[in-house]
């Protein structure tokens, strides 16, 4: 099958939307499909406002309908709702063409966070881009509901997964970590405002305070928590063994639509303390006993009092989280995404 993947963001950018799509791309190719991506670092870019780190592709218009054109696809998705996301769309709908959508991110509540705009002046606009796909690809049924409730019911579950050889209990820990004062705590992410790491930050629980990642508020925070370690962006071995050095993994946000960073974690053997929000409660449950049915150990704790959810996760085994890690496949989630793809005209044919 001939899949072109239209997504604005992508490589160098290091976060979940794009590690999610990197590897899905890769499953589907070994798969034996022929997937083309329209991604930013075929254009000339800009960089974005306040967010300098993401390339938008301006003025691409017509070489992505040119290269959609050319390659004639079986199916189109469009991950994301920047300059090549809408491009790609316009094409679809100019050439009667159908197409998928899928939601990475809450994009309303991340501009809301940065502008101090009503979040749903740009839910309007999410909606109109959505609104003619034939399936919005999301990772959880409780962002599914969200979507049906905001006139949007045509969703399609896309879950995560882990790559398992990678995050690992056995990973060994980060010298960079070692002797650091017990618990550590660790956040992994962009540290941007929409993140909420301050929230972590001012946390007054015992032991160190540990952020991986890069962003536009490190400076700052860098600077206003003085005590915290922050140890840049990590990745590969680098990255795993920063989650199997840790104690427990803070996932602070609030605005984020799954949070692969908290299956990673989790396969490394490290629980998580959240708030109860979308992500977490999709992932850890409410009750922290993860979402899997007739699970009954923890793996870590929601709170809305973070620093409680701290204190409860600490008291979970590290084997049973591991364990938990396990059911998410990207295989599985691969099979969701080629699912959500409605067959050719010769496969229906068949």
């Amino acid at each position: 099958m001939k899949i072109a993947l239209v997504s604005d963001a992508w490589a160098p950018q290091v976060n979940g939307v794009v590690r999610t799509l990197t590897v899905t791309t890769e499953r589907l190719r070994a798969r034996g499909h022929d997937v083309r991506t329209i991604t930013p670092d075929l254009f000339r870019t800009l960089p974005c406002p306040t967010y300098p780190e993401i390339r938008l592709a301006l003025g691409a218009g017509r070489s992505v309908a040119r290269t959609l054109t050319d390659f004639a696809p079986d199916a189109v998705h469009i991950a994301t709702e920047g300059p090549l996301g809408w491009a790609a769309r316009g094409w679809c709908l100019r050439e009667g063409h159908p197409f998928n959508t899928s939601l990475h991110t809450r994009f309303p509540d991340y501009v809301a966070a940065r502008t101090r705009l009503p979040a749903e002046w740009f839910w309007r606009l999410l909606r109109r881009f959505h609104a003619p796909a034939e399936k919005i690809l999301v990772a959880t049924p409780r962002l599914a509901a969200e979507m049906a409730g905001r006139g949007l019911p045509q969703t399609h579950i896309w879950s995560r997964g882990v790559d398992l050889a990678r995050f690992s209990p056995n990973a060994l820990p980060l010298l960079a970590m070692a002797g650091l004062l017990r618990p550590i705590q660790l956040c992994v992410g962009r540290v941007a405002v929409e993140k909420n790491i301050e929230a972590f930050l001012q946390l007054e629980t015992p032991g160190t305070k540990v952020i991986v990642g890069d962003g536009p508020a490190l400076a700052s925070l860098r600077t206003r928590f003085p005590a915290a370690h922050f140890l840049g962006a990590l990745h590969g071995e680098a990255l795993a063994a920063a989650y199997a050095a840790a104690d427990v993994f803070v996932f602070p946000s609030l605005t984020d639509t799954f949070g692969l960073v908290m299956i990673e974690a989790l396969a490394s053997g490290t629980p998580v303390a959240a708030f109860p929000v979308h992500g977490p409660l999709d992932v850890i449950g409410s009750d922290g006993t993860g979402v899997v049915p007739g699970r009954t150990s923890r793996v870590g704790a929601i709170s809305p009092n973070l620093a409680e959810a701290v204190a409860a996760a600490l008291a979970a085994n590290r084997a049973e989280c591991a364990a938990y890690a396990r059911n998410f496949s990207w295989n599985a989630a691969t099979d969701q995404f080629l699912a959500s793809i409605p067959p050719t005209p010769l496969q229906a044919a068949a």
